[in-house]
């Protein structure tokens, strides 16, 4: 086997699903996170289709998913004074499986922290490629020496920006902000979630763990600013800015927000490149494509992603020059399909008047009674389940 050592950036969801086939087929992976510890909290993310049950069946991780889902059922839209003016099937947000995004970590680290090396809190610096590998200059390690790295790290993925470029060529604002955190289920909510939309804004709670607390969502439509993603407390006082006076919880829930462990604030944007690969790097995941949270497709998509990336390794017995090629041409036309998911979603989460908000409310409160009421949802699983998976559990012993 060529290639064997492999260090991937990012311990995400792409970075250890990854890391787990690399080592099925006989690989030596490690993993950089920038962050000192695995990050908790987050929002929920969800599966759906054979595609993606197929091979979380295979890491021998669905029962473990199943245990920690979120069993939510639908959300509500609410008016100001919290009185349901609609509902969102279950099947919509949640898929077949839904999990918060920090379990999900949880679970990808156990099924590989065995056989996989991690090193928290660094980040890399500078890769040296040449012939024979590459070499990686980080923040605190010393530098060291990989046959092939892989960039599983995010949006705003640092392993793409050293290999192709500045972020601006490649990541799309799609024109709003997102913030979520964890608060007290004050709510009482059972399984399901609340919604108050106006014009340009949303805020939302959901109950999860099994109600014993809550998350805070927020969405308002911006222009890209000019922020700093990790000045914590200039994010808290934008969000403040654009919610203080918005009506049914948020004033409440900004007082929550400054008590949270685990707030988040980003840009929510899609990654559109002709090529996720350049030498001895490749990209995976939302590095790659990410399709944004809006189209409730970048887990799915990230799984499938790092699946087919190693069983293409393995295939090609660790030729790079034949997998990456093999990898991309497999994968390209499905995360076209998911990141088309995401598109003009924005504008129906946060319309920019009152007309149009007002406009939605009522088409919510209808949508129960309409005939093509599950079509979104038929949608979004047909486009999870268009994809063949190769099975490359015997292609590496060829």
């Amino acid at each position: 086997m060529k290639n064997s050592n492999i260090l991937i950036s990012g311990a995400s969801v792409a970075g250890p699903a990854l890391a787990y086939w690399l080592r099925r087929h006989g690989f030596n992976p490690t993993i950089v996170e920038r962050a000192p510890a695995l990050r908790d909290g987050g929002y929920a993310v969800d599966f759906r289709g054979e595609a993606h049950l197929s091979i979380l069946r295979r890491m021998g991780i669905l029962t473990d998913l199943e245990r920690a889902r979120t069993g939510m059922g639908s959300m509500s839209y609410v008016n100001s004074a919290g009185k349901p003016q609609g509902e969102m099937p279950a099947d919509l947000f949640a898929g077949d499986i839904e999990i918060l995004r920090g379990d999900l970590a949880r679970i990808l680290y156990d099924a590989t922290k065995e056989h996989t090396e991690y090193i928290f809190g660094d980040s890399i610096t500078s890769l040296a490629e040449d012939d024979h590998g590459v070499t990686v200059a980080f923040e605190r390690t010393p530098p060291r020496r990989f046959d092939l790295v892989i960039g599983a790290d995010g949006l705003h993925s640092n392993t793409r920006r050293l290999t192709f470029g500045p972020e601006e060529r490649f990541v799309k604002h799609l024109g709003v902000y997102c913030a979520i955190f964890t608060t007290a289920n004050h709510l009482g909510l059972d399984h399901t979630g609340h919604a108050y939309r106006t014009a340009g804004r949303l805020v939302a709670m959901y109950s999860s763990r099994h109600n014993t607390e809550a998350k805070a969502v927020f969405y308002f439509g911006s222009p890209l600013l000019d922020l700093d993603r990790r000045d914590v407390a200039r994010q808290q006082a934008v969000l403040a800015e654009h919610f203080t006076g918005n009506g049914w919880q948020s004033d409440r829930l900004l007082q929550d927000m400054r008590h949270a462990p685990d707030f988040y604030f980003d840009s929510v944007g899609q990654v559109r490149m002709d090529s996720w690969t350049r030498g001895r790097v490749a990209l995976v995941g939302d590095a790659a494509y990410c399709p944004s949270s809006l189209s409730g497709m970048g887990t799915g998509l990230a799984v499938v992603g790092a699946y087919v990336l190693a069983g293409e390794l393995a295939a090609a017995h660790g030729d790079h020059h034949v997998a990456f090629a093999r990898y991309e041409e497999e994968v390209r036309e499905y995360a076209a399909g998911c990141q088309k998911m995401g598109d003009g979603v924005a504008n129906l989460m946060v319309p920019s008047s009152r007309f149009m908000a007002g406009l939605l409310n009522r088409y919510y409160r209808l949508m129960p009674y309409l005939p093509g009421k599950n079509m979104v949802s038929k949608i979004a699983r047909r486009t999870a389940e268009n994809i063949t998976l190769r099975d490359y559990r015997d292609v590496a012993r060829r």
